[in-house]
C-alpha cells in the first residue's frame, strides 16, 4: 500500500501534504515525525493534514464555515494550535488539487477559521486574527546573555525580542531558555528580530516542536505587533492601519494590522512535488 502525498513551502517553511479527506489515517507523533527526518524521511518543518471539517472530531464544530481543516503537527509530531505560512500552503494545495480557485476561501484551524485570499498574481493573504499581549515581564537567553522579550499570542505562543545582530540568536537548534516559565507552560516560539529600516524588520526563530526554521508566518505577526508597539504604532488607537516587511530567512512577508485589529500576511506558497508514501516503511520507521 502506499499513501500519496505532496511537498510544499511558503517562504521556504516546509511541509509534507497528506490529503485525508475523510480522516482515515492515523497519523501517530512518531509517523509525523519519521516523514519530517531530514535524512531518513522526506523532510519537513511539519505535516499538514488534509481533511475535511465534518470528518474531524476536532473541527465538527467548525464544518458549516470551513469546509477543510489543516491538522497541523510539528516536525517532532506534536500538535500545534497554528501554523501561518502552513495556512498559505494549505491553501495553494486545495487550488492545486481542484477543491477551491482564486479569490477567498477560509480555512479551519486549532486556532479557530482563519480566512483566505488567492490573488492572481499568486500571493495569499491570510487573516490572522487578533494578536493578545499578556501582560507581564518576560525574559530569552542565549549562553550567558538576556534580553527582555514581549510576549504575543497569535493562537499560539512567541517572545520577540530585538537583538543588535541576528548572529546573536545562536544556533537555535535548542529552544532559548526562558523566564518565567509560568510565562509558557507548553513552550514558545522564540524570535529574535533586528531592524532594516522604516517598518523593516529581520528575523531568526526557533519554532516550538520543529528548531529553527527558515520562517514562521505566525512569528512574523508577532514580530510585526511587538514592532509596532516598540514604535508607538497601535492601529486602534490611531485609526491607522500599520504594515511592516517582515524579512524570514526563506524570504519575505508583509503584515497588515488593522485598526479593528485583525492581522493580514501575505506572502508566496509553492507546491514543489507529489508522491507516494510506502505504507511497510512507514509502519517499520515508527516501529
Amino acid at each position: 500500500m502506499s499513501i500519496p502525498f505532496l511537498k510544499g513551502h511558503g517562504t521556504e517553511n516546509d511541509f509534507v501534504i497528506v490529503p485525508d479527506p475523510e480522516n482515515t489515517l492515523d497519523l501517530t507523533p512518531a509517523a509525523v515525525a519519521a516523514l519530517c527526518d531530514r535524512r531518513s524521511g522526506i523532510g519537513a518543518d511539519g505535516v499538514l493534514h488534509v481533511v475535511r471539517s465534518a470528518a474531524h472530531p476536532e473541527a465538527k464544530g467548525m464544518a458549516t464555515a470551513a469546509e477543510w481543516f489543516m491538522d497541523y503537527r510539528n516536525g517532532d509530531g506534536s500538535i500545534a494550535e497554528m501554523c501561518g505560512n502552513g495556512v498559505r500552503v494549505f491553501a495553494r494545495y486545495l487550488q492545486h488539487a481542484g477543491h477551491v480557485t482564486e479569490g477567498d476561501l477560509t480555512v479551519a484551524t486549532r486556532g479557530g477559521v482563519k480566512t483566505v485570499h488567492i490573488d492572481k498574481a499568486g500571493d495569499i493573504t491570510v487573516g490572522m486574527g487578533r494578536a493578545r499581549l499578556p501582560e507581564g515581564d518576560v525574559t530569552v537567553s542565549v549562553g550567558d546573555r538576556t534580553w527582555p522579550a514581549r510576549n504575543v499570542n497569535m493562537g499560539n505562543p512567541h517572545a520577540v525580542a530585538f537583538v543588535a545582530d541576528l548572529a546573536d540568536a545562536g544556533d537555535l537548534h535548542t529552544p532559548p531558555p526562558f523566564s518565567p516559565a509560568s510565562a509558557y507552560p507548553e513552550g514558545v516560539n522564540v524570535e529574535f528580530v533586528v531592524d532594516r529600516g522604516p517598518r523593516h524588520v529581520a528575523m531568526r526563530v526557533h519554532e516550538r516542536g520543529s528548531g529553527e526554521t527558515r520562517s514562521c508566518g505566525t512569528g512574523a505577526c508577532a514580530v510585526a505587533v511587538a514592532t509596532a508597539r516598540r514604535d508607538g504604532a497601535d492601529p486602534a488607537a490611531t485609526g491607522d492601519p500599520a504594515t511592516y516587511t517582515v524579512d524570514v530567512p526563506g524570504g519575505r512577508l508583509v503584515i497588515t494590522e488593522r485598526p479593528d485589529g485583525e492581522i493580514e500576511m501575505t506572502g508566496p506558497a509553492v507546491i514543489v512535488a507529489e508522491g507516494e508514501i510506502d505504507a511497510e516503511w512507514l509502519e517499520s520507521a515508527v516501529r
